[in-house]
């Protein structure tokens, strides 16, 4: 099992994360986002879109961070990432999909580029954004916080793995965080796990 993995991306810090909760053992190609690895004409012939994270697994090459995971909730059953409940189900995807559709695609790499090298926008400007996009998803997300626990109460599930990286991302770009503390709260108890702290662009990239 590889996983072609850029130790900054959010959506491969998500992967990474379950992989190590579920106990699945793979190896990380490293596929730099700077260098244009993912841009190559091998890597993109196997995945059009050019992204990371790409998991190579049981003769697949799957692509798109949720989907990956999806995949492996399927076949690696412990601990589930999303219940099989319905309605709860809805509820844990509507909870994570405020970070992973609404959060993380405008203030993904590509867009930060094109708002800098296409749109001149300056780096105070583009910094501004990172932080607007990342603050009113985190007050959504937060109105909706359990009080106790995690996301997955006693278990971390899909809106915990994709808290964690979110909350990494924003830290990076000096976003105020006092607004959110259920967030704060979780994060904290999550990046304590051997799973998270493994996952950690830190771990994975020590000499960054």
């Amino acid at each position: 099992m590889l996983l072609y993995d850029y130790w900054r991306s959010s959506a491969s810090y998500r992967v990474r994360s379950v992989l190590n909760l579920k106990g699945v053992a793979y190896k990380t190609v490293p596929t730099s986002l700077l260098e244009g690895d993912h841009k190559a004409a091998d890597y993109v012939a196997r995945n059009p879109q050019g992204f990371v994270p790409m998991l190579s697994i049981d003769g697949h090459d799957l692509t798109q961070s949720l989907a990956i995971i999806d995949y492996l909730d399927a076949n690696y059953h412990d601990p589930k990432m999303v219940p099989s409940d319905p309605a709860m189900r809805a509820k844990t995807l509507a909870q994570a999909l405020i970070i992973a559709a609404d959060i993380h695609p405008v203030n993904n790499l590509r867009i930060l580029k094109y708002l800098k090298d296409v749109l001149g926008h300056d780096q105070a400007a583009i910094d501004n954004w990172y932080r607007h996009w990342i603050i009113e998803g985190f007050t959504e997300l937060e109105a909706i916080a359990p009080e106790d626990g995690l996301f997955g109460s006693d278990l971390p599930d899909l809106a915990d793995v994709c808290l964690v990286p979110q909350m990494a991302n924003a830290r990076r770009f000096d976003t105020p965080l006092d607004a959110f503390p259920k967030l704060l709260r979780i994060d904290a108890a999550l990046t304590e796990m051997p799973a998270f702290k493994a996952a950690h662009p830190d771990a994975v990239n020590p000499d960054a």
